[in-house]
Formats: structure tokens, sequence, C-alpha cells
């Protein structure tokens, strides 16, 4: 088989803020590693692959089914793509939301090489019925179509080629428990530390051709949330802002400015988070607050502050909730630099 990669891509992606669903780009691409001896972070995670892929390859086999799971923006799409090359054999991508019905997934099933991967993202929003004809694909490597209607319908037992699905989901709750059991390996990625957010800045700023001091490699993965797509997009705009203002040379001075140009602050709070700590404290006293409180206060969608907002405040500890509701930590005031009434 080619060792390149055959992509086919279809259905939409979700709007997040910091693009964690937006569609490729060019510069995902050029900055995404190739082979998973490039890939920096998730060690465990990938000794583990490495060690069953090279079973599969010493057997002839496929790779068994795997589910990635964790937060946007943390390399489930890298892997899926890295994988097949490791394999020798091509890829196919799809999306969960484009994939409505089973007359949606057939073509991908039917083009399916033997020992390739079938990659689905956001395999979550697969549909129940989808989902079950998923099944026999997975477990037996066959489907069954129904062609007619009514008394004259009839059933087609189609045989596929031995492949391996790779699905990537944020949500691996929202999978049916059938479904989940039918991966043989399941990984779940967690946040990066600042070193290993260090070690990809300086080899894609390389990538770019853009000179990145140490201190600048700090300041930027100091801000980044422990994700490398955000890493990444923080270091395309530093690269324009120091090209712009800068003379090319990213210098931790430089790298404060254009954080700070779009009000990223220390911590990698932006403005609509700081604007949720702001209003937890000044106007409700620290809380305990209602979430339909602060957002009718904010004039923003519950959700979105559910979803988008509260989670990195959470893991950074500046609030908690309660039963009562949201409560802003000692480290939330400090941060603001409020006194605490409590």
């Amino acid at each position: 088989m080619a060792r390149e990669a055959i992509y086919q891509q279809s259905g939409d992606d979700d709007d997040h803020r910091d693009d964690p669903g937006a569609p490729q780009t060019i510069q995902d691409t050029r900055l995404r590693p190739s082979q998973m001896q490039e890939m920096v972070g998730q060690g465990d995670v990938i000794e583990r692959l490495r060690i069953a892929i090279d079973a599969a390859r010493s057997r002839s086999e496929p790779l068994g089914h795997i589910l990635f799971d964790g937060p946007p923006g943390l390399g489930k799409t890298t892997f899926a793509t890295v994988i097949p090359h490791e394999m020798g054999t091509s890829v196919q991508l799809a999306s969960g939301a484009g994939l409505k019905a089973p007359k949606d997934l057939i073509p991908y099933l039917t083009n399916v090489e033997a020992g390739s991967v079938l990659f689905i993202d956001e395999i979550h929003r697969l549909p129940r019925t989808v989902e079950e004809y998923l099944y026999t694909a997975m477990e037996d490597y066959r489907i069954d179509i129904v062609l007619g209607e009514g008394v004259n319908a009839r059933t087609l037992n189609l045989e596929l080629k031995p492949f391996t699905l790779i699905g990537a989901t944020t949500r691996a709750g929202m999978l049916s428990a059938p479904l989940r059991d039918r991966f043989q390996i399941r990984e779940h990625l967690s946040y990066y530390p600042i070193d290993d957010l260090r070690e990809i800045i300086l080899r894609n700023a390389a990538k770019l051709k853009v000179k990145v001091d140490e201190a600048a490699t700090h300041e930027i993965a100091f801000r980044s949330r422990g994700t490398p797509r955000i890493a990444n997009n923080r270091l395309l705009w530093v690269r324009d802002f120091a090209q712009s203002r800068a003379g090319g040379k990213v210098t931790a001075r430089v790298a404060v400015e254009a954080m700070e140009m779009t009000g990223i602050d220390s911590l990698g709070l932006d403005k609509q988070d700081r604007s949720y700590l702001d209003t937890l404290i000044r106007i409700f006293d620290g809380g305990p607050a209602g979430l339909e409180a602060i957002a009718h206060t904010l004039n923003i969608s519950s959700d979105t502050l559910e979803d988008e907002v509260e989670p990195f405040l959470l893991r950074s500890e500046l609030i908690v909730r309660t039963r009562r509701g949201r409560m802003a930590t000692s480290k939330g005031f400090e941060h603001l630099g409020r006194a605490n009434p409590r």
C-alpha cells in the first residue's frame, strides 16, 4: 500500500472558541506532526500505541479499533493521521456530524482497503442508527444493506476488508456502551505540561522560520491553557506581531505585548474569562451565584459560559461550583487584585 495517506472529509465542525473544531488550514497541516517520533507529550499513550502497532505489523493484521477522548486541541486528530503512517496504510476522514444515516456511512466502509484506517471525528454525534450499523462492521467486517421496501425487500450481506476504526470524541460519556466496548484500545488525552508546550513551540517556530528566544517560549506556553492547538494559535499571532512591530524576532517582551494586545493575561485568561470572574466578584461579592444570573448579567448564553468559560476557570482553581452556585476562590480574588470579603 502507498504510505501517503488518502484524506477524505465530510460534515461540518463545531464552532468553539480558540478554534478547537475548525476545519484544517494550511497552517494546521504544516505544523501537525506526520510521524510518531515527531510528537511531543502524551508519552504513555505513545508508548502503548507503539506496542500495539509493532504487534499488529508483526502479525500482518490490522490494528485494533481505537477510541481517543479528551478536550479539544490535544492531538486526537494528529494521532489519527500519524497511526496510518506508522502502519504504512491509508486513512479516510469523516465527521460524526455529517453521518446522519447509514447510507452516509456505506461509501466509507465499502472503500476501505485491507488494514486501512477510517477516522470518525466527534464520533459521539453519530445517530443511534448509525452507531448500530457500525457494530457488525467493527466486529465481523460485514454490513447488511436492505434493498427495496415492504414484502419485496431483501437483505444484501456485504463483506468488508479488515480495517481499523479510530474514533475521537470530546464527550466519551455520550457514546453508547455497546459502541464503546467495541474499541479494543481506549486512550484519554490529558493537558500538556509547560515543558512539553515549550518544546512544541520551539519545533513549530523552526518550521515557521521564526526566531524565538527561550523566555518567549515560556510566556507563550504558560498562556496556552495546556493545549497544543492554542499554543500554535498564540505562536502564529506572536509571529505576526513580531514581524509587524519588532523586526521579526520574538522576545519575552514582544510575546507579552502581543498577548496583552489580544487580552490574554499571565494565566491565559482572555477578556471573556476575566469578565466572568470580575462579574462574579464585583457584582455577586464572589458568590455563590447561579449560572443563569451570571449569564444574564454578562448578556451571554449560559451554555457558552458553561462549555467555554468555566472549564478553564475551574481547572485554574479560580472558581468552584457548589450546590448553591458558583463561587470565586481566594486565588480568583488575588488574580484580579481584589480583596476577599470572606
